[in-house]
């Protein structure tokens, strides 16, 4: 199984119908912080179901809301077919749109999903869809040497501000002995320094910086900014990172 395949099924991430709503309204509320005006072009790349997308889209032009996994699409389509504003695409699509599509990327708790080389060929690739002073968020991306018991702690701190304490110690018992933790011993996630990340994506054409806080209920994760650089400014992620 890969990790898109682990999304294309019904999961055990939320512990709770309560937890996926407030999980998905802090991260629509936390994007909308982050739009500098209303005439934004947006795209949440690697949306998941997100149950409060149209909270995002009344404070924009337009949101594209983009998952590599079939089944999410087809539940974002029904979802969101009334709002005049809101589009569903795969990320092939995404590839063929033309050049300064979007104003705002938003890529939230995905790349730990991706191997480095999968990253970077993406951020190439939406580096040509964004508009000369578009902006790309990457959010909720894993440290390394961040310990598990940190990811229990946030969701564990989530549950009770929340109000799903006794759920989310359930959660954590079923999560252990789900296909997502054998998935994440086979496959790993993958973890990113500050240093590198940015030296990464100075390879793809960006100039990136750190941003505090991050998107959603885990602050012991990142949160990077970054816009497209002068072409002269472009560098070898090797030669970025010495």
């Amino acid at each position: 199984m890969s990790w898109t395949e682990f999304w294309n099924s019904d999961t055990p991430i939320y512990v709770n119908e309560r937890h996926k709503l407030l999980h998905y309204r802090l991260i629509a509320r936390d994007i909308i912080k982050l739009l500098p005006s209303p005439d934004m072009r947006v795209l949440d790349y690697g949306c998941g179901e997100a149950l409060s997308a149209g909270d995002i889209a009344a404070k924009c032009r337009s949101l594209t809301l983009v998952d590599a996994a079939p089944r999410v699409r087809e539940k974002l389509g029904e979802r969101f077919a009334p709002v005049a504003n809101i589009t569903v695409a795969s990320p092939e699509d995404i590839a063929a749109r033309p050049a300064g599509s979007f104003d705002l990327i938003v890529i939230n708790s995905v790349l730990q999903y991706l191997t480095k080389d999968e990253a970077a060929a993406l951020f190439a690739v939406l580096r040509e869809k964004l508009s000369p002073g578009g902006h790309l968020i990457l959010a909720d991306i894993l440290q390394p040497g961040m310990s598990p018991l940190a990811d229990v702690k946030a969701l564990l701190g989530f549950g009770w501000t929340g109000g799903f304490l006794g759920a989310a110690c359930l959660g954590l018992v079923r999560t252990a002995l789900s296909d997502y933790r054998k998935l994440r011993g086979q496959l790993g996630l993958t973890h990113y320094s500050e240093g590198e990340i940015v030296a990464t994506l100075a390879g793809a054409g960006f100039s990136a910086r750190r941003q505090r806080p991050n998107i959603g209920h885990n602050q012991d994760r990142m949160l990077i900014i970054a816009e497209p650089a002068p072409a002269q400014a472009r560098v070898e992620p090797a030669a970025a990172a010495v």
